[in-house]
């Protein structure tokens, strides 16, 4: 193995080489490598981000699976109140996979300034609801506390703080229908101490978030009653899974359902990509493949008297292709290290500077997001590497076909 290692680095290296026939074609070769790499690397890595960052704006505004009353109510105001006296809270102990259980209530409402008006829906939530994502989201003043005692501090979004053209601590006025069909108005007052925006424009220009006892108050409720559980899984891969479970040990007055079905459009346009991505990495190791086979085909030809040689010396045929599986596999890992420099090169400078931006409306986010994961880029190429080296087992083939006497005699 070591001879025909030296032998594979000597026709890399001999000094002829750089100008022989084969030096233009092995830096094709590992120019459609880099190029596909850094083709793979980006699609795979903006894929995965667009998901995850999409799952993840669809979860802070509903939670990954919504416990509600079975009602024929399909907005997104709370209908019949539930009862917070459940077996599965405020620890949802009984299904494995659950990191948290939160309660909510929403209602909707209308929010008027001096000259204009818009319709929200105000979504109450209380001391066990998880702020994480919103955190991020928070571009000016803070996260609402509604940890004591009943306040007026809500969250609004950037959208609607630009649309009413208010500002930081204005003082609004929500005002709720009570009964469908009556003109029984009530109004709330609240303070802006935060404002969010999570480029997600059909919730943006909905949501607005306060106390929920401002919600139990104005349905006359109890404190022990809400309109819905959010519940966040561990792993989103295995939601419909956990889903499920949830369903199966809730009370049958009461209905489990997961953002995947109350969303599935949407969720399915966005699973659509890993079609997309599978099918660009395959065109891509193809095109790889193909540019490896003709610059090994090339160099066979040009080292055909070298074959000769070796076979009149007594090497076998096996031996001899993988002096040449060698030199191919050496190519491919120089395509790799420059293709991964590049990529990972330009997915960190879109990660930090963000300079491809997107269309909200469209795409549910502002700029194009990055997921880097090293297990990914280590299974690419790995995959990468011996796929190519498979497809190259059939031209190297062409070895034992070279007859040690005519090739001696090549010219």
């Amino acid at each position: 193995m070591n001879f025909e290692f030296f032998t594979a680095r000597r026709i890399i290296a001999s000094k002829d080489h750089k100008s022989s026939v084969s030096a233009p074609i092995i830096k094709i070769a590992i120019t459609a490598i880099a190029m596909g790499v850094v083709i793979m690397l980006v699609s795979i890595a903006v894929t995965l981000g667009l998901q995850q960052k999409i799952r993840e704006k669809v979860s802070a505004f509903n939670g990954d699976i919504i416990i509600s009353k079975f009602d024929t109510n399909n907005t997104d105001e709370s209908g019949t109140p539930i009862s917070t006296q459940q077996t599965f809270y405020p620890e949802f102990s009984s299904v494995a996979g659950i990191a948290h259980i939160q309660v909510t209530a929403s209602k909707g409402g209308v929010i008027r300034t001096e000259s204009d008006f818009e319709g929200v829906v105000v979504k109450g939530v209380g001391d066990d609801y998880n702020w994480q994502y919103f955190e991020d989201y928070l571009v000016e003043g803070r996260i609402p506390d509604f940890s004591e005692n009943l306040n007026d501090e809500i969250l609004v979004s950037s959208y609607l703080l630009n649309r009413l053209q208010l500002k930081m601590k204005d003082r609004i006025n929500v005002f709720f229908l009570q009964e469908e069909g009556e003109r029984n108005i009530r109004s709330r007052g609240f303070q802006i101490v935060g404002v969010y925006d999570s480029g997600f424009q059909e919730f943006d220009e909905q949501f607005v978030f306060a106390d929920i006892r401002h919600i139990q108050r104005l349905n006359k409720w109890g404190e022990d009653e809400v309109g819905a559980f959010e519940v966040f899984v561990e792993d989103f891969d295995e939601i419909q899974e956990i889903g499920n479970e949830v369903y199966e040990v809730t009370p049958s007055s009461l209905d489990a359902l997961t953002i995947r079905d109350k969303y599935y459009a949407m969720f399915e346009w966005i699973d659509l990509f890993d079609f997309n991505t599978y099918l660009i990495i395959g065109i891509m190791i193809l095109i790889s493949g193909i540019n490896m086979i003709t610059a090994l085909l090339v160099l066979i030809l040009e080292r055909t008297q070298m074959i000769g040689i070796l076979k009149a010396l007594g090497s076998n045929d096996w031996s001899i292709r993988k002096i040449f599986l060698y030199n191919a596999g050496y190519i491919i890992c120089v395509g790799l290290f420059f293709g991964n420099v590049i990529g990972i090169g330009l997915l960190l400078l879109q990660k930090y500077g963000k300079f491809i931006t997107l269309d909200p409306q469209t795409y549910y986010v502002t700029e194009a997001p990055v997921y880097l994961n090293l297990g990914h880029i280590a299974m690419l190429n790995i995959g990468t590497l011996l796929l190519c080296l498979v497809m190259l087992l059939v031209p190297s083939y062409l070895v034992s076909k070279i007859s040690p006497v005519k090739a001696i005699r090549f010219e």
